[in-house]
């Protein structure tokens, strides 16, 4: 029989739609080798170093004949189970799985780890994990060696290992927590020598001691016996026996069993002794010690001596005392008031010491100075300046060339303005001061300066200086060293100005 056209119809788009689906299963991979390479690129850095899903035909690189490689199919999910066995029983890959392109490399290049302890399974592990996919069992083989090595497996021994647990006790009761189990006793419920009850079992004894003692007065209130009557027993009088048993009971009344808790009760502190009271009224105390303190040092204490005046930058406090001492002759006693300068200074001459390597030179124009043993002594010149000096160092002195009523009687405008020592300073292009500052001790004005300026050779110098008034005259001593040795320069000059005399 011929078929109509119209049942024709839906076999022949049957048919079309089947052939349209075996073209859609046409090999959709990477056309070109680059393609292919990038492909590989990208899963290494997606899967990661897993040697389960490194096969050598999925890890190897991409040549010019790549669509020659070996397929990816069955034998990489043999790979794949062989590592995976491999792993289970050795604890760890065949394959160091630290990063995924050494991974890689090592897959194609080097056998895997031999697995030593896998006993029965070594064969079958080993095997699966050949380079060579076609080398590697198939899927029936492999069914058959697994089969045959579960029917040999010996037995495990039921009992060998086992663990026995303690037997469970009573008077015990697991406590659920976030880790393990808390085994605690019931409270009160197994003996009398449980703690957790100790409140309830205080109870009861007290109430049986409340009875024992109702019970002894309820004896000593119980009236003579009473003569027997030839009458019969009233019932009613039998019944009312056991309601008279009880009436001693309103005894109870003063709650005498609460008195421990009284006892409690001087326990807390009542008179201000408290912990908190205590730490206040202690620290009440350290405040007024330190007010206290603080009083007497404003009030009592001496505002200001000689032996702390502040000295130069970099020396000591206690060194920095006035430093010269002026003439034998004694001071004024008659109590009049006299110009700062002419008062003479305070220092005796007991107070010099000198350091090791210095000698005190006894000038002929009429003072003493300590000053290097080595150093000489160059003559006075036109502005009656004495110098010492060796070594790019000099020590330069003026015993008392300007008086004050020329110059005025402040030492420090004297020293920024009209010391003639200092007018290298004023006239360099390139100087620098520090320190300037006014010493007042006793009646005796000093002042003192750190200077720096370039000598018109070139040399960049640096000097420390130090003007005083010594009977109404100014008398100048001056440091002068190389700027990069700071600490020599203030070393002479504090054992200058220590030093200095004034001779009679």
């Amino acid at each position: 029989a011929t078929r109509l056209p119209a049942e024709r119809a839906p076999s022949s788009a049957w048919e079309e739609a089947v052939a349209g689906s075996r073209k859609a299963a046409v090999y959709r991979g990477p056309a070109t080798p680059l393609a292919a390479e990038r492909a590989r690129q990208a899963r290494i850095a997606v899967v990661g170093p897993v040697t389960e899903r490194w096969a050598p035909e999925q890890a190897g690189p991409v040549h010019d004949n790549w669509q020659l490689a070996p397929p990816i199919g069955p034998s990489t999910d043999l790979w794949a189970l062989g590592a995976l066995l491999y792993r289970a029983v050795q604890g760890h890959a065949p394959y160091p799985e630290e990063n995924a392109a050494e991974l890689v490399q090592m897959v194609c290049a080097e056998p895997p780890a031999f697995a030593e302890e896998c006993g029965a399974l070594r064969p079958v592990v080993e095997s699966l994990l050949r380079q060579d996919p076609t080398e590697r069992p198939d899927f029936e083989e492999l069914r058959g060696w697994l089969r045959s090595l579960v029917r040999s497996a010996p037995e495990p021994e039921a009992g060998a290992d086992v663990v026995p647990l303690p037997a469970p006790d009573a008077t015990r009761l697991p406590v659920v927590r976030r880790r393990g189990e808390l085994v605690r006793r019931r409270r009160g419920r197994f003996g009398s020598g449980s703690t957790h009850g100790r409140h309830r079992q205080g109870k009861r004894q007290r109430q049986q001691l409340e009875k024992q003692r109702a019970a002894e007065r309820h004896d000593l209130r119980q009236p003579p016996p009473r003569h027997e009557s030839l009458l019969p027993p009233d019932p009613e009088q039998g019944r009312a026996h056991p309601v008279d048993a009880w009436e001693p009971r309103p005894s109870r009344a003063p709650r005498e069993p609460k008195g421990p808790r009284v006892l409690r009760e001087p326990a807390r502190p009542r008179d201000g002794r408290s912990p908190r009271k205590l730490g206040r009224l202690l620290l009440i105390l350290v405040l007024l010690l330190m007010a206290a303190a603080i009083a007497y040092a404003f009030m009592f204490m001496p505002k200001q001596e000689p032996g702390t005046q502040q000295g130069a930058p970099g020396q000591p406090t206690n060194s920095a005392a006035p430093p010269p001492a002026a003439s034998g002759s004694p001071a004024p006693s008659d109590g009049t008031s006299t110009d700062p300068g002419s008062q003479q200074p305070q220092t005796s001459r007991s107070a010099v010491a000198l350091a090791p390597g210095y000698v005190l030179r006894k000038d002929a124009e009429g003072f003493e100075v300590g000053v290097p043993k080595d150093w000489q002594r160059s003559p006075a010149n036109a502005d009656r300046q004495i110098r010492y000096g060796s070594d790019g160092f000099t020590l330069l002195v003026v015993p008392g060339r300007d008086t004050v009523k020329a110059a005025g009687g402040d030492p420090l405008d004297y020293q920024r303005v009209k010391e003639p020592e200092l007018q290298p300073f004023r006239d360099s292009g390139w100087s620098t001061s520090s320190g300037l500052r006014r010493v007042d001790v006793g009646r005796q004005a000093m002042a003192e300066g750190q200077f720096t300026w370039l000598e018109s050779g070139g040399r960049e110098v640096f000097a420390r200086n130090l003007v005083m008034i010594v009977d109404g005259r100014y008398h100048i001593v001056q440091v002068i060293g190389p700027v990069n040795d700071r600490d020599k320069v203030t070393e002479i000059y504090q054992q200058a100005i220590a030093s200095y005399r004034v001779n009679p």
